[in-house]
């Protein structure tokens, strides 16, 4: 519960004003309709009445007639500004929550962003948050109106009636809408939350089969994805359909409830008018008070049997958004005076969380200012984790790494990638054409610019061939080749223009003679740059100045 209440109190304080103003409607709706439902019940009795009685030519219709319209007809405006309101309040809300859990992602530790699915974070920003809406707009607005108005119905009715009939229609709506309510919370609580689960996993697997669904064509695995796709939406529907019947049976239960309140209160007033201490009017202004109050209870009935999937939904979001905010050091800068070397690792150890044993220890490395080196080994020797550490993506558990002579911890993270760049083994196309893929490591550049980098890293005739910069480029290069794909991550990782150049694997499907030609472009584009690549090939170990085996 203190999710949800952590949520709500979020949405209220984004949207403070209109969520007042939509919580004050809601509860004019509400009081609204029970008015004029007690309203018109007295007007008729009364009217009837007046007509036995031989005194109906003196009985006023205009007044009560002009409240039942104007009850009536505030009833519909205040119920248009609530939604209006409401609706409005929660829907900015929910915008700004998603920038924050975006943010929260951002902040997540390097190893665990890089294992994040980007489906599973996609839920986390849409489906997690599309399922919080129902917190305010069904949960604690409606239970809010509901509370103001069985109290202002209390004291109405006391007034305006007998104690004796306020108190049965108030007590039998708090004790059997209550219980309703208990019992709606215990028995859909599980279904509900394992419907989102099943509809998050639903999700998951068809955004993963349309992003794999090359692969799983020529594995044969297609149809076993798609038996998987259909097994998540069987149970999603299912435990939808529970979920449906408790919120009918709670219906059910409420609807019994409100019948037993209006009987209960017609009872009570025939007694009253038997022993002459309420008019007819009265006793039939509490009957159709009681009719009218089963309304208040029947928006919260859809809230409380969606309460286990808002809990999980809520769970999961402030969990995210407790992910502590990463310490931003003071924005020194590195002093290049003091050190030729460009890079230092001294005696440096880390550990991948959850191993045994360490990925690299005591190891140590100086990287001149314009000096090339290359990183070899076998594979899962450290390579690549080496270069994670020297762009600050990791932080070592022992040793020190510096940058220019600057400890790289206590750089702030605009200079730190000002002047670092990264080309990981795995790299993603963003942009709907080359030129916006390139524009995402440099804004400015330029036609010209583009075409020189592309050069430097021989696509221009790729390029060329499809169009131009401009052509159209499809979600992470598709149509392209892996080589392609990755020249072209290349080419954006050189228009960041660093000091520090940080390549894994570089030439990784390329032919020998283009991969020289690669790496000879790549010197040319940054002819005073330090690099430090992690390498397998002969080509880029004859390209490097000097080699560091990693073990």
């Amino acid at each position: 519960m203190s999710a949800l209440l952590r949520i709500f109190a979020l949405i209220w304080r984004s949207e403070r004003a209109s969520m007042a103003r939509g919580s004050l409607m809601a509860v004019i709706v509400l009081v609204a309709g029970v008015a004029l439902l007690g309203l018109s019940g007295w007007f008729i009795t009364a009217a009837a009445a007046a007509g036995l009685a031989g005194m109906g030519i003196l009985f006023n219709i205009f007044a009560p007639s002009a409240g039942v319209r104007l009850l009536a007809l505030g009833r519909t405006g205040a119920r248009y500004a609530e939604r209006l309101w409401t609706h409005d309040a929660v829907l900015k809300s929910l915008t700004h929550l998603r920038v924050r859990l975006l943010g929260a992602l951002l902040r997540l530790p390097y190893p665990r962003l890089a294992r994040l699915r980007g489906a599973e974070a996609l839920n986390r920003l849409v489906a997690d948050v599309n399922a919080l809406d129902g917190i305010a707009l069904r949960l604690f607005i409606p239970a809010i109106a509901l509370f103001v108005v069985l109290a202002v119905g209390f004291t109405t009715l006391w007034i305006l009636v007998d104690v004796a009939v306020a108190a049965w229609v108030i007590g039998s709506f708090s004790v059997g809408a209550g219980s309703a309510y208990i019992w709606v919370m215990q028995r859909a609580d599980r279904p509900s939350r394992l419907a989102e689960k099943a509809q998050q996993a639903f999700r998951i697997r068809l955004i993963d089969t349309l992003r794999a669904r090359d692969d799983l064509l020529v594995y044969g695995r297609f149809s076993d994805q798609k038996d998987a796709i259909h097994a998540a939406e069987t149970r999603m529907v299912t435990q939808l359909r529970q979920s449906d019947r408790i919120e009918r049976r709670a219906g059910f239960i409420l609807s019994l409830c409100a019948t037993l309140a209006a009987a209960g209160a017609l009872w009570i007033g025939a007694k009253l008018v038997h022993q002459n201490l309420v008019s007819p009017a009265q006793a039939a202004l509490g009957f159709f008070a009681a009719l009218a109050l089963a309304e208040t209870t029947g928006a919260l009935q859809r809230g409380l049997a969606d309460f286990g999937r808002m809990r999980h939904a809520a769970r999961n979001v402030t969990r995210l958004m407790s992910t502590p905010a990463q310490a931003i050091p003071s924005a020194a800068q590195p002093d290049r005076t003091r050190t030729t070397d460009a890079l230092r690792l001294s005696n440096v150890s880390y550990t991948h969380p959850g191993a045994q044993r360490a990925v690299i220890q005591g190891f140590d490395l100086t990287l001149q200012a314009g000096q090339i080196i290359a990183l070899t080994g076998p594979s899962g020797s450290g390579k690549s984790t080496i270069l994670s550490l020297s762009a600050g993506l990791e932080n070592p558990n022992a040793g020190q790494i510096s940058l220019f002579g600057q400890d790289i911890a206590k750089l702030s993270e605009s200079e730190l990638r000002k002047s670092i760049a990264f080309l990981p083994q795995r790299s993603v196309l963003l942009g709907a054409s080359f030129f916006e893929a390139l524009a995402l490591a440099d804004p400015d550049v330029t036609e010209n610019t583009a075409w020189e980098v592309l050069a430097a890293v021989s696509l221009t005739q790729t390029v060329a061939e499809r169009g131009g910069l401009h052509a159209p480029l499809l979600e992470n290069g598709a149509g392209l080749s892996g080589g392609e794909r990755r020249r072209l991550a290349l080419a954006r990782t050189l228009l960041r223009k660093p000091k520090l150049l940080l390549l894994d694997e570089p030439t990784e499907g390329l032919d020998s003679t283009t991969a020289r030609e690669v790496l000879a472009g790549i010197r040319a584009f940054l002819p005073h740059s330090s690099i430090l690549a992690a390498s397998h090939r002969h080509a880029e170990r004859s390209w490097a100045d000097h080699e560091t085996p990693v073990s």
